[in-house]
């Protein structure tokens, strides 16, 4: 990940939670509010239907705007971000969600955030993107690309699958399991959080490999250089299995089948002055315990 300055924001993109009404509520007083900063505005086909503004396609929108917003919650921030994935166009998530470990406003405070960062203030990370291709007897079926994270998974059959992985032509391991997770630093405190794996901080270029559910409790999670190319291949799968990106695109494989994984663009979000990541930690995760500041080192 790297830092970089904030650029001259003139037009701004908005996207929402698609049928979210408060959303569109909290879109339109935005909207208004950025019109009398003299600001153009660009929306997607999220608010077609609620506003008068200029709509231009999400998958051709960093090409129009300076700033994107996205007001939602963290799914709703990843399905705009592949649109934006390569684009130096910094991203602001505006969080209506729950946790929002990647949508950095406060609903409460959101004018006042835009405002900072229209203003030049805070700082942008680039967090780098997993690519994702699946083949079958030589023919590449389709892909994708995820922010978060590539999920291998067992889908509706309750039976496990077997699969094995293979680092930049390396054999690692063999495993029966109900799936596997592939993530990046971002996408870490997600579900391959929930899968046992570790947090990997923001400004490591790592991926982190964690199984799910597997039937040797030997076979841990690992972290890989992002610069690796990971491959897997389906050995034995009662049913079709799936591969999902972000939570949000599917694929159905079959046994034989061969996922090949590999770092890609990267995408920018702006976040505020004086973030602390640790802080974000403890506040989303409830960790307890505080600091004595008297003894501080």
């Amino acid at each position: 990940m790297q830092y970089g300055d904030v650029f001259d924001m003139k037009t701004i993109g908005i996207s929402i939670k698609i049928g979210d009404a408060r959303a569109a509520t909290l879109a339109k007083e935005l909207i208004g509010w950025l019109k009398e900063q003299q600001r153009e505005v660009c929306v997607d086909a999220s608010l077609r239907d609620c506003c008068s503004e200029p709509c231009i396609d999400i998958n051709a929108m960093a090409g129009h705007v300076n700033l994107m917003l996205v007001l939602g919650g963290d799914g709703t921030l990843l399905g705009v971000s592949r649109s934006f994935i390569g684009s130096d166009v910094p991203i602001l998530g505006v969080n209506l969600g729950r946790l929002g470990f990647l949508t950095e406003a406060p609903v409460d405070n959101m004018f006042e955030a835009v405002s900072t960062i229209l203003d030049g203030g805070g700082s942008i990370v680039r967090h780098f993107s997993l690519a994702a291709e699946v083949w079958r007897d030589g023919i590449k079926l389709g892909g994708g690309q995820a922010i978060n994270d590539v999920v291998l998974q067992r889908n509706r059959h309750p039976r496990m699958i077997e699969f094995e992985m293979r680092v930049s032509g390396q054999f690692v391991f063999r495993v029966r399991a109900d799936g596997l997770v592939l993530a990046t630093p971002a996408g870490s405190t997600a579900y391959a959080l929930s899968a046992g794996g570790p947090i990997v901080h923001q400004e490591l270029d790592a991926i982190l490999v964690a199984p799910v559910c597997p039937h040797t409790l030997s076979n841990r999670p690992i972290v890989l250089p992002s610069g690796d190319k990971i491959t897997l291949r389906l050995t034995e799968v009662p049913a079709p299995a799936a591969l999902n990106l972000d939570g949000q695109m599917h694929l159905e494989l079959m046994q034989g089948d061969e996922i090949r994984i590999a770092r890609s663009g990267t995408v920018s979000l702006a976040y505020l002055p004086g973030r602390n990541y640790f802080e974000v930690l403890r506040s989303k995760l409830h960790w307890t315990g505080r600091t004595d500041d008297n003894n501080a080192c």
